[in-house]
């Protein structure tokens, strides 16, 4: 069990972690909302403090205009990097009605079969229909560049492993093949840097 630390401190680690960071558009001119589920500390961070931290320091920059989020799932554990159903549900009550009007696409890389069944099901009730409706599954990254300006977004190189992985075990997109052969490192902590995932800037 992780010792708790304080509201402060959670605040810094999900800044230092840049689990959430606003740069570049798409090919449709739109903001883009970059979320890396691996880095988020589920066992550091409250819901609350996460609410917080997106009121505070991430809508405010989106501004009025429209916007896309991508969701990177690639390495993510349910127990290390998820608040969980209830947490999710409390975090997408508390957006704002205009982020949720203006965000357009929501695309999703490497989503799993779990993830899948998971939003097909449990999340048609935690969702309502208009964001469900702008779901992209991106099963592979090089799909993403259909929507994508290729010099507009950082990705892990974890990703572009796993999606190397994918090439040789394609039954891992269906949850019928572990990935643990390949060690992408532990969730990032309070004394470990971002920089322990390099990133890759594609050209």
């Amino acid at each position: 069990m992780c010792a708790p630390i304080s509201e402060l401190e959670q605040e810094e680690l999900l800044e230092k972690l840049e689990i959430f960071k606003i740069k570049g558009r798409d090919k449709h001119g739109r903001k883009i909302l970059r979320i890396i589920a691996k880095f988020f500390p589920a066992r550091l961070i409250s819901i609350e403090v996460l609410k917080k931290y997106l009121e505070e320091r991430v809508f405010p920059k989106l501004g009025k205009r429209k916007f896309a989020v991508l969701y990177v799932h690639t390495g993510v554990q349910r127990s290390e990097n998820l608040p969980g159903i209830s947490g999710l549900r409390s975090i997408y009550d508390a957006i704002p009605a205009n982020v949720k009007e203006n965000l357009e696409a929501f695309y999703f890389i490497h989503p799993g079969l779990q993830a899948r069944l998971f939003l097909a099901t449990v999340g048609r009730f935690l969702f309502n229909a208009g964001l469900y409706g702008k779901l992209k599954y991106i099963s592979r990254v090089d799909f993403l560049w259909e929507n994508m300006r290729r010099n507009e977004v950082e990705i892990p190189e974890f990703v572009f492993d796993h999606d190397e992985d994918l090439e040789y075990r394609p039954m891992m997109d269906y949850g019928l093949e572990s990935d643990h052969a390949r060690v992408y490192g532990g969730a990032p902590t309070m004394d470990s840097p971002v920089t322990t995932y390099s990133m890759r800037c594609i050209s």
